[in-house]
């Protein structure tokens, strides 16, 4: 007994030391890097540490439910940093609230990892945790699992009854409009593929638009009762925009020569590679969205204060598909874009 009470001793002053590292368990995993470090919120009665968490919904408002998972070497590059997964792992939730013109409110974690890495994970939840605080969501539960490296952030917003964005809205002579900058991220992810890890200038906003994407939810909010319909770019550009005029049941015609291509999309990329980056690239997660004629003076007022920009570039038509315009002329668009499974 002795001698096991002395080993026992021995052993844990090695590891002290450090020179033996015993693995974290799952509680201690949530505990020290997801339990604590979000903002706190009074709308959650019950958050991690039980089987579920309990959240009260304000009166006269809806519950926005949307759910997205990022799995390493499909949504992003095997090398990335992990504050840019936890980043984007948060943001592409976000993005799906500024769709819908919601307020995020709450977010759940289902994390699978090959093995608890304490350092990968310091960074994840740095990169998460921190858009969370940005956006003022309270993380209230989720799983830790082994297995291969894959992140699923689903995220609860509100809207005031009635007042939600849909893609299925949109009507013949709504006039079309994007934020931002689409194809920036494309441009970025193939800098990337390329090697290029520490880009200097304009390839180095490049490549930040892909790893810490901003989702647009002011501006998505601010699109309530103004706009007729909304999605948000994760496909790429024409194949968004192909989901919405299906929705609606009708189609759009896109002004080619209205394209947004910014300056640093340009200095990397010749005019027709730059098109095909802002129509088909993805993961910019701006916001397509449409507004009727008689919105178009409330709209430019709300737009004026954006921190960022907005074009518009087409019309809904009443030919179902998409068209592009150029130089005068209607010819079909292709949608293209990222399919997970084509």
């Amino acid at each position: 007994v002795m001698f096991c009470a002395a080993m026992a001793q021995s052993f844990a002053s090695i590891i002290r030391a450090g020179i033996v590292t015993v693995p974290l368990t799952e509680f201690e995993i949530i505990e020290r890097f997801f339990a604590a470090p979000g903002p706190q919120r009074s709308d959650v009665c019950l958050g991690i540490g039980d089987d579920a968490a309990i959240m009260q919904v304000p009166a006269g408002h809806d519950l926005v439910s949307c759910v997205d998972m990022l799995v390493r070497g499909q949504h992003f590059p095997e090398d990335m940093a992990a504050e840019d997964v936890g980043y984007r792992a948060m943001a592409v939730n976000l993005s799906d609230m500024a769709a819908m013109g919601a307020e995020p409110a709450w977010a759940t974690l289902a994390l699978s990892l090959p093995e608890p890495d304490e350092s990968w994970l310091a960074g994840f939840a740095e990169g998460l945790i921190g858009l969370a605080r940005e956006h003022g969501v309270a993380l209230v539960g989720g799983d830790t699992v082994k297995g291969p490296l894959a992140a699923s952030v689903q995220m609860a917003g509100l809207v005031p009854s009635g007042t939600a964005l849909r893609r299925d809205g949109a009507q013949p002579g709504d006039r079309l409009f994007v934020t931002g900058a689409p194809g920036e991220a494309a441009a970025g992810l193939a800098l990337w593929q390329r090697g290029l890890r520490v880009p200097q200038g304009p390839a180095a906003r490049l490549l930040r638009r892909f790893n810490r994407p901003q989702p647009r939810v002011a501006q998505g909010i601010d699109l309530r009762g103004i706009a007729s319909a909304c999605i948000d770019v994760s496909d790429g550009l024409a194949a968004d925009l192909g989901h919405l005029v299906q929705a609606s049941g009708i189609g759009a015609v896109i002004e080619l020569e209205s394209l947004p291509v910014s300056d640093e999309l340009a200095e990397v990329a010749d005019p027709m590679q730059a098109r095909r980056y802002v129509l088909s690239g993805g993961d910019d997660y701006e916001l397509w969205f449409a507004v009727p004629v008689r919105g178009l003076l409330d709209f430019e007022r709300r737009a004026r204060v954006w921190a960022c920009a907005v074009t518009e570039i087409g019309e809904i038509c009443e030919s179902p598909g998409l068209f592009a315009r150029v130089c005068g002329e209607i010819e079909p668009l292709e949608e293209g874009g990222f399919d997970h499974f084509r």
